[in-house]
């Protein structure tokens, strides 16, 4: 059960590694709202381990997209923060539809 809550741990990290501009607030925010809403499933068990691993790869992937992004110093263009967000909005229905599909109890 570490596996997945190390995960998390790495993409909050690489979220959070970059300082956030107030444009670029809104995106982070959503990273973290959305790796909060995986632990609470995994936690009150809507969630299964398989596919909170699941999850996390998905976010790690956004996390790991939006690194390379920031990577030309130059922080975030606005075309880059609309693919982000892109990402982002099937990661949080793919989040929605895991934690109700009724199969983590």
């Amino acid at each position: 059960m570490k596996f997945p809550l190390s995960l998390a741990a790495a993409t909050c990290a690489v979220a959070t590694l970059a300082m956030a501009v107030p444009a670029d607030a809104r995106i982070n925010q959503r990273q973290n709202h959305q790796q909060h809403r995986i632990a609470a499933g995994l936690k009150n068990g809507s969630l299964t381990a398989r596919k909170t691993v699941q999850l996390e790869r998905q976010q790690v992937r956004i996390a790991r997209f939006e690194a390379k992004s920031r990577a030309d110093g130059g922080g975030l263009s606005r075309s880059e923060r609309a693919r982000i967000e892109a990402r982002q909005d099937p990661a949080s229905a793919n989040i929605y539809r895991q934690k109700h599909d009724g199969q983590g109890r």
